[in-house]
């Protein structure tokens, strides 16, 4: 069965659970749009399975040829699901959501699909429950397909930031033809990956549903929430965590579980053994540790001596709530979740200064790690860079000094700091392409980096939080609103993906 077709069957029986729960809510229009849209769908997925049915042959699946083309094939099924099958999952939205376009439907789900989480209701009450369910199963499964895709996809074609590890070039397929005598075809790969790791996305959601529903969520509120932490989109049902009813102890739970979009090796490992060393010395770990340590003590101090100059009135516990917030912050916009903190606010009220929402929209470039939810340009080349950086003032100090730490650390120094050096400029230059088709369209500069930011590096909610006001995808145009659309799938690809299918030679193949 085509791997398109298995997506289009999956999304269909997914309408199940929305149509489920309204039927519960005896919600019968949304009900039946669901129902509906579920019986369609998958019949159209079983009929275009059973016209393309063919018995596969040894000697097709171990053809050079086809082994040659089956990267490209992976990277173009990756391009038409991220803009096709939003198609099929628009259709339940905008016919349960009778005050909206499909057009704006469509957004919608590319926004959920690519774990963005941007919104175009700003008003939560505007759409129904099973809706908002279905916007949050939508981003789930577009977080477990970022992580099965991670792994069963872009590493073997050395792309999506394990390039940076690894001695082969971007797109350059793990193993040779002359090296193997057959080579497993992608969707055998997507299913062993996707029985592995769902039983582990799956549980961990499951904790944190349990987890926040006990410390005072409402089961819905509370499974949407655990959805949008597992997948960083970032979706709401009730508009963010504030108005979730966990408090602060919710907030402690979806902060520890979003320590998981920093590093793959927080859910698994690369060559399991027993003397493997902690993950606290991961390269993107140490990233992301010395970030969160630093940055919420800048923003820290620097909040806390505005106050003794300006105002003098602070407290102990409205200093350690200012803190958590900054630190709830850095992670949360890191993994590039984009959930608000209660005491980020209090930080703004207690100091008096605006938000430093430069600072976010940098935590939000950087993202989290390799294979795992998060977007953005990822950890691992920030690291390569800084121990490039490293060793360059080395050289400055010592001439003729020999960098150590092994042949894996001299490569990331070497080769994986110029694939991630080319990786950043090629990003900055796509910020800078977007801002300009926005410009061209009547944004604002300030609105149109922003915008562009928030849907490259797949944080939504940025947009709330980065302005001196907060900003709201409802107010763009169509079009801007196609330009983001498309925005938001190139950064869930990433750009050397994109590259390499612009790439002659790889049609050549």
């Amino acid at each position: 069965m085509p791997f398109f077709v298995q997506l289009m069957l999956v999304s269909g029986t997914a309408m199940l659970i929305p149509a489920a729960y309204a039927i519960g809510l005896r919600e019968w229009d949304d009900a039946r749009a669901f129902v509906y849209a579920a019986v369609l769908f998958s019949s159209l997925a079983m009929f275009i399975a059973i016209a393309r049915f063919r018995p596969e042959r040894t000697e097709d699946r171990d053809s050079t040829r086809d082994r040659d083309r089956e990267g490209r094939n992976q990277l173009l099924t990756l391009l038409a699901t991220y803009t096709l099958l939003p198609l099929i999952l628009a259709v339940p939205f905008a016919e349960a959501t009778k005050t909206t376009t499909y057009f704006n439907s469509y957004f919608e789900m590319v926004s959920a699909l690519t774990t963005t989480g941007a919104t175009l209701f700003d008003d939560p009450t505007r759409l129904s429950r099973p809706v908002h369910l279905w916007t949050a199963l939508v981003g789930w499964l577009g977080g477990l397909f970022a992580w099965v895709t991670a792994v069963a996809v872009l590493a073997p074609l050395n792309l999506g930031g394990f390039e940076v590890i690894s001695s082969r070039e971007p797109g350059q397929s793990e193993v040779r033809a002359s090296q193997i005598t057959r080579i497993a075809a992608a969707p055998e790969r997507m299913a062993r990956f996707t029985a592995k790791l769902f039983p582990i996305y799956l549980g961990l959601t499951l904790a944190l549903w349990f987890a926040l529903s006990m410390v005072g969520s409402s089961a819905y509120v509370a499974l949407c929430h655990a959805m949008s932490v597992m997948a960083t989109s970032g979706i709401s049902p009730v508009g963010g965590l504030a108005n979730g009813s966990a408090g602060f102890m919710g907030e402690l739970l979806v902060f520890a579980f979003l320590f998981l979009a920093l590093s793959r090796k927080t859910f698994t490992a690369d060559h399991p053994r027993p003397d493997a060393p902690p993950l606290w010395r991961d390269p993107e770990m140490k990233i992301a540790l010395a970030l969160m340590i630093s940055v919420p003590i800048f923003l820290f101090l620097r909040h806390w001596v505005s106050v003794l100059e300006v105002s003098g009135d602070w407290t102990f516990w409205r200093a350690l709530s200012s803190l958590w917030g900054s630190l709830f912050m850095v992670l949360s916009f890191l993994s590039t979740a984009g959930f608000e903190s209660s005491g980020w606010a209090e930080a703004r009220l207690w100091s008096g200064l605006q938000a430093p929402g430069v600072l976010l929209m940098g935590l939000a470039i950087f993202g989290g790690g390799v294979a795992t939810t998060a977007g953005g340009v990822k950890l691992i080349r920030l690291y390569a860079l800084v121990r490039h950086g490293e060793r360059e003032i080395e050289k400055l100090i010592s001439p003729h000094s020999v960098g150590g730490a092994g042949a894996n650390a001299r490569r990331i120094r070497r080769e994986g700091a110029y694939v991630a050096w080319v990786y950043f400029m090629v990003f900055a230059f796509t910020i800078a392409f977007v801002m300009m088709l926005l410009a061209l369209f009547g944004v604002e500069f300030e609105e149109a980096a922003v915008f562009t930011i928030s849907a490259l590096t797949t944080t939504g909610p940025l947009v709330k939080v980065a302005g001196e006001a907060s900003m709201s995808y409802a107010s763009l145009s169509d079009p801007q609103k196609v330009i983001l659309a498309g925005t938001m799938v190139l950064g869930r690809l990433e750009m050397l993906a994109i590259i390499a299918l612009l790439n002659p030679e790889f049609w050549r193949r």
